[in-house]
């Protein structure tokens, strides 16, 4: 049943950056990146929408946000499950504010060892799902005006020998990104996209025993000497959901402690 918009108590984060009332899609939402994002996006006020293929997963990913959420099992590979997804927060909440697209998988393989499938398998969650969702709330987005927050990575600017098919995937985010920014400019609903750098995740820390010499050669190279933690991307999520960003459309933010800048 949808619930109806009730005021709320201003938060901490009164003003430009306040997120009361809003409702928060984030796929991908239940642990890593898409959790910490999950995490600022409600203590700043949204209520959040966390979607992820492991239902027991979402849900204890869920218990750690502050204020309502909702769970929404789905698996983006699947075209239709975006549809599903959107009209299940509509009914659950009333309403969309925020798309965070971060659902994305890794194939660490070099080109000549990938099979079509693998590098299908990766551009149909990381690219895909990212288009199908934001097609999906477009109709509830320019209502009230929205945000779109793609999620794409440093590799989006750099090439990887050993993940070609996720590298060709998160280049194409910003390219996304910008398009949509164009085609939505008029509806009021910005469209953005993150670059993170080396984060401590479950899938880094595969990269690390996968890749030898890799914690090192990104502590050598990262200005900020450490790995970045998944809420570490917060702060920036907050700023591209909220009415502090309205004029900001069609960029794409590193958040990589400086490494996209060292020589």
């Amino acid at each position: 049943m949808t619930q109806p918009e009730t005021e709320t108590t201003p938060n901490r984060l009164a003003g430009p950056f306040d997120l009361s009332g809003k409702v928060a899609i984030v796929t991908g939402g239940n642990g890593g990146i898409g959790l910490g994002i999950a995490r600022g996006l409600a203590r700043a006020g949204a209520k959040v929408a966390i979607v992820g293929r492991d239902a027991a997963k979402s849900r204890r990913a869920a218990s750690e946000l502050e204020g309502e959420n909702h769970v929404v099992t789905a698996d983006l590979a699947v075209p239709d499950e975006s549809e599903r997804t959107a009209r299940e927060v509509r009914e659950r909440f009333g309403r969309i504010d925020v798309l965070v697209n971060n659902a994305g998988i890794i194939v660490r393989k070099r080109p000549q060892e990938m099979s079509l499938e693998e590098w299908r398998s990766v551009l149909a969650v990381n690219l895909d799902a990212a288009f199908l969702m934001s097609r999906a709330v477009y109709p509830s987005l320019k209502i009230h005006g929205g945000k779109i927050i793609n999620i794409g990575s440093i590799a989006s600017i750099f090439g990887s020998s050993y993940a070609c098919s996720y590298a060709a995937s998160k280049g194409a985010i910003v390219q996304l990104t910008k398009s949509l920014a164009l085609a939505w400019a008029a509806d009021n609903i910005q469209v953005n996209a993150i670059l993170p750098g080396w984060i401590e995740t479950e899938m880094t820390d595969r990269a690390r025993e996968q890749v030898p010499g890799l914690n090192e050669r990104v502590l050598t190279r990262t200005p900020a000497a450490r790995w970045a933690k998944p809420d570490d991307l917060a702060g920036t999520a907050v700023w591209l959901a909220s009415p502090a960003s309205d004029f900001v459309t069609g960029v794409a933010v590193p958040v990589d402690g400086g490494y996209s800048v060292a020589l």
